[in-house]
């Protein structure tokens, strides 16, 4: 008998537990898509969608970067592996973008907090961003992308096709390379 109580007992706070996460992924005001179709390599990039502020520039679209190289970085500012991105991602603008590469941080909220532009602004000041940053507190964009992690870089070519995708902390030099490829730039460092 105490064995069926005890399988209860675990069935019950297992239950408790996942309305708890619901709950709050309800309260936090997110609203990612259940099961987002994921962009690849090859597809069109989409487009930012449903953003918000623009930080650093006036807003963007992709039709106006056609020609250029585009690093889309999905981040959040409360976010210790986005933060761990970061300075690759700074390092790779400021050498860069006079090569033609463009970088637009794309800003999706994991925390109520982080979705006041304020903060944002920042925030982008703290960590000394100068490339642009959208907003994207519905999720728009982070949803068309398909998106489902902080940090995730999307790196699309000069035709506005995704080519190379990378998401969480490391392969810099894997990702570095990728951007020179379609640059067209030799050697090690710009």
């Amino acid at each position: 008998m105490f064995d069926r109580l005890k399988i209860a007992a675990a069935a019950a706070a297992l239950a408790g537990l996942a309305a708890t996460g619901a709950w709050a992924a309800l309260a936090s005001g997110q609203h990612p898509a259940a099961e987002p179709a994921s962009v690849h390599a090859g597809t069109n990039a989409p487009d930012f969608t449903g953003t918000g502020a623009w930080i650093n520039s006036a807003p963007l679209d992709l039709k106006q970067l056609r020609g250029k190289v585009v690093l889309v970085e999905f981040w959040t500012f409360d976010c210790i592996n986005c933060a761990h991105t970061l300075p690759h991602v700074q390092d790779w603008y400021s050498r860069y973008r006079d090569k033609g590469l463009v970088v637009v941080g794309v800003h999706t909220p994991e925390y109520p907090f982080e979705r006041d532009t304020a903060n944002l602004k920042k925030a982008v000041a703290r960590f000394g961003i100068q490339y642009p940053v959208v907003q994207d507190n519905q999720y728009a964009t982070w949803n068309a992308y398909g998106n489902q992690y902080w940090p995730a870089l999307y790196l699309i070519d000069k035709s506005g096709k995704v080519v190379y995708t990378r998401v969480g902390e490391g392969r810099y030099e894997e990702t570095e390379q990728a951007i020179r490829d379609l640059l067209g730039v030799d050697g090690k460092r710009g």
